[in-house]
């Protein structure tokens, strides 16, 4: 069984930057695509950024230029790297992956005051 966990949120001031991870753990698995959702309150989950097994990659309009998605197999690591972070960026981040079916993380709390 596979399990994925994030780390990396907190409180952060706008402009701040935060490095969020995710680890695989329990069967060794490759994922065919992975990325990061997030869900403020009152809101929907949106997508933030994704990145396939070539290294292709998206990012929602809101944050392009500001966060960079990347993973290391070698760890069974997902990163998000989130610079200039805005209070419109809070919310609760989770990972997605697919390989042989859709697993997803618990979540991690990003706030970032003003």
């Amino acid at each position: 069984q596979v399990q994925l966990v994030e780390s990396g949120g907190g409180l952060v001031q706008a402009g701040g930057s935060l490095r969020l991870s995710c680890v695989a753990s329990g069967d060794t698995i490759l994922f065919s695509t992975a990325g990061w959702y997030r869900q403020a309150a009152g809101k929907e989950r949106e997508l933030v950024a994704r990145i396939n097994s070539g290294g292709s990659t998206y990012y929602a309009d809101s944050v392009k230029g500001r966060f960079n998605i990347s993973r290391d197999n070698s760890r069974n690591t997902l990163y998000l790297q989130m610079n200039s972070l805005e209070p419109e960026d809070t919310a609760v981040y989770c990972c997605r992956a697919l390989s042989d079916r859709v697993y997803w993380g618990q979540g991690t709390q990003v706030t970032v005051s003003s």
